[in-house]
């Protein structure tokens, strides 16, 4: 399947390694694709440049967002909370059109320093809005609650462990379910929340993981359901 995913940064490459392994044809979208490319330094998680990365990963294609939008039959939104609208205005209306887009961003805003607080929370959400400012896109949210290295990997994590899913239309939701399949989480293991207004409460989930992050100093954890029995 032709993959296009926004951002280039550690979630984006993450997830595009991860499709690249797959055997999907894969490009990275980004702002400016030569000005990615000049960047020298390693990214905060200590990975190396991306025209590093790019050479160790050469079936990855980099181009303009509307270019990895029209490249893409599925859509990943990997951009950060506060260029996520941006991005997509950047891919533009006839790009993305009715395709499937997996949103994994969160609207953290570190203006302040750390602990980040919502840009947007409780009577909205940024997976709303996303949604909004594209009717026809088919926005699910989903994989925005963990670290990248565990939405790619739920296995390296004993026993079972839960993510969240939500959008308007449940074809898509179906076909996001399916493509999370082959990283290896199990159906159960994939809680469908309801349509798109749910992002409210995903992303509000956010709050507590980066101080667990904080606490733990590691992100390799996840969130687990326990349910009394029916």
């Amino acid at each position: 399947m032709k993959i296009g995913v926004f951002g280039t940064g550690v979630v984006g490459q993450v997830i595009a390694e991860k499709f690249e392994s797959l055997g999907h044809d894969v490009m990275l979208g980004t702002r400016d694709a030569q000005q990615s490319l000049a960047r020298e330094a390693k990214d905060g998680s200590g990975r190396p440049a991306l025209k590093d990365w790019m050479a160790a990963h050469p079936k990855v294609k980099l181009g303009s967002f509307a270019e990895a939008a029209a490249h893409g039959q599925m859509l990943v939104n990997a951009t950060s909370g506060f260029g996520a609208l941006e991005a997509l205005k950047l891919a533009g209306e006839k790009n993305l059109g009715s395709k499937v887009m997996l949103d994994i961003s969160n609207p953290l805003d570190f203006s302040k320093g750390f602990p980040p607080s919502l840009s947007v929370c409780n009577t909205d959400s940024l997976g709303e809005q996303l949604q909004r400012a594209f009717p026809q896109l088919r926005v699910v949210k989903g994989l925005n609650t963990l670290t990248c290295f565990l939405m790619v990997a739920p296995r390296m994590l004993p026993g079972m462990h839960h993510i969240f899913l939500c959008g308007n239309d449940a074809d898509a939701k179906a076909e996001v379910r399916k493509l999370l399949g082959t990283f290896g989480w199990a159906d159960a293991e994939m809680i469908d929340l309801g349509d798109i207004t749910n992002a409210r409460g995903t992303e509000q989930l956010l709050p507590i993981w980066v101080r667990l992050y904080g606490k733990f100093q590691n992100p390799m954890f996840n969130f687990s359901i326990v349910r009394a029995e029916q």
